[in-house]
């Protein structure tokens, strides 16, 4: 940890209004919460050393040891949107429930997000587990030096990029990749774990806001992993000369999305969508790591959540996770929080996972 700087301090009222106000049913509340801004240390995709931010939510109920979540956030391609930094996210409201209810949350911002240099590594796994992971061990020194201590076994949960990202960072504590800290539940909420697919239908246009979703993935793997030589190859003109420094963590999805064209076919080459319908080579290698992220294992129930009317990742990507966690023949349920659009989704769903976290032993 380098830094704890306080950035929440309300009491079981205010909490309940922050809430209401986001739209999450407040009825579990009992306790008041103080938030502060981590900044940690970790490494890059690399492996290299690099710093990152998190929000580390503590309940105000004098419990010396606390259960804790780590709580993995959905697409964000605003530096500024995190919950370490906006006092409106719903990360943030999000944090604040799980904290009112007695348990402690490490919200990690992920790499180039919040106070993070650089930018986002959108997806790699290396990157989301060795952040996650970082600020797990981060919130464990930052409540021991306010007299609290963190339980061994992990409550992970996660929205939409976060679904996968929960899986994943399950999977690493399950095999022993920190000296401390243990798996102890597991509950992604609308995750395109079946990202081959996902990034398929974009280029088709089957889903909601196609071309930002796949801009944004096909700039990020090009940063990381090379997927064109020139812009020209991926996107039509007069786009190829834009797209590149729209993502760069400093414009809002709002900006992004008003200087982009609606849908894929008008913003890239047939030849580049072709290419993501029908993978090969690198790209994919890559996204078969990010169509696994359910093929194990785990040790401790899985609790699915999607809603039927998700027109942003369908619910077919939990019932291909729900299928991989069957032939794995892991404890797992998957539930269909209702008619609701993708950013209601884990409105409905959070209040059901912080349910199931405070009875999880």
């Amino acid at each position: 940890m380098i830094s704890a700087t306080p950035v929440v301090d309300m009491d079981a009222k205010e909490v309940t209004a922050r809430l209401e106000k986001t739209g999450i049913q407040a009825a579990q509340v009992r306790y008041g919460v103080r938030a502060h801004r981590v900044v940690y240390r970790t490494v890059d995709m690399k492996g290299r050393p690099t710093t990152a931010s998190e929000l580390v939510a503590i309940p105000k109920n004098g419990e010396p040891g606390l259960r804790v979540v780590s709580w993995l956030h959905g697409t964000e391609v605003y530096r500024g949107e995190v919950a370490s930094v906006n006092d409106e996210s719903t990360d943030r409201a999000t944090a604040l429930l799980f904290a009112s209810t007695g348990l402690a949350v490490s919200a990690p911002d992920y790499l180039g997000l919040g106070e993070g240099p650089g930018s986002h590594p959108y997806g790699d796994p290396e990157a989301t587990v060795t952040a996650s992971v970082d600020a797990l061990r981060a919130a464990r020194t930052f409540a021991q030096r306010n007299g609290r201590s963190l339980d061994r076994r992990v409550l992970i949960s996660g929205f939409s990029q976060g679904g996968p990202a929960t899986m994943m960072v399950g999977r690493a504590l399950q095999q022993g990749t920190d000296r401390y800290f243990r798996l102890g539940a597991l509950a992604p909420i609308a995750g395109p774990f079946d990202l081959s697919g996902f990034e398929a239908a974009a280029a088709d246009d089957k889903i909601a806001r196609s071309s930002l979703y796949l801009a944004y993935f096909a700039t990020a793997w090009n940063r990381m992993y090379g997927l064109y030589d020139t812009p020209g190859q991926a996107f039509r003109a007069p786009f190829d000369k834009t797209v590149e420094t729209l993502f760069d963590g400093d414009h809002k999805a709002s900006e992004i999305a008003a200087a982009l064209p609606m849908t894929s076919k008008e913003l890239f080459t047939d030849e580049f969508l072709q290419r993501v319908r029908n993978p090969t080579g690198k790209l994919r290698h890559r996204l078969q790591a990010l169509d696994t992220t359910c093929d194990w294992r785990p040790e401790v129930p899985v609790h699915l959540f999607h809603a039927k009317g998700d027109k942003d990742v369908s619910v077919t990507n939990s019932q291909y996770c729900q299928r991989q966690l069957t032939a794995n023949e892991a404890d797992q349920e998957l539930s269909d929080v209702g008619d609701f659009d993708h950013g209601t989704t884990v409105l409905k769903a959070v209040p059901q996972v912080v349910r199931e976290f405070n009875t999880a032993r």
